[in-house]
């Protein structure tokens, strides 16, 4: 294995994304930062960098500890990174937050029915 590996397949090989154009999408949209800094696709990881990302629904912090190019399973992409004390903290605060705080449109089902619609008439 080389001493480096393109930023995009890094990601991709240790499943923050499901696929590397959306690992490409994201490092070039500024989701992805290396060392704090906005960086390309093609930039080389090293072990030992440590990458902000925020895939959307979270944001992680991690280092770079092997290197890969190739996807696996979970378990085994999960040996590439190792997550900051830091961002475990911040992302299950998150979690807790998003279950006490359930977006509102969740509670909807569908179409409302006639008789939803009579009750809204009454309002």
């Amino acid at each position: 294995m080389s001493e480096s590996v393109r930023l995009d397949k890094w990601l991709w090989a240790a499943r923050f994304f499901k696929t590397r154009s959306l690992a490409t999408e994201a490092v070039d949209n500024g989701k992805v930062k290396l060392g704090g800094d906005k960086v390309k696709p093609a930039r080389a990881v090293r072990i030992g960098d440590t990458l902000d990302i925020d895939n959307g629904s979270d944001r992680w912090e991690v280092d770079v500890m092997n290197l890969s190019d190739v996807r696996a399973a979970a378990p085994i992409a999960r040996n590439l990174y190792e997550e900051t004390d830091a961002s475990v903290e911040r992302r299950a605060t998150v979690a807790e937050q998003r279950k006490m705080f359930r977006e509102p449109s969740a509670d909807f089902k569908g179409r409302p029915t006639k008789r939803d619609r009579r009750l809204l008439g009454k309002l």
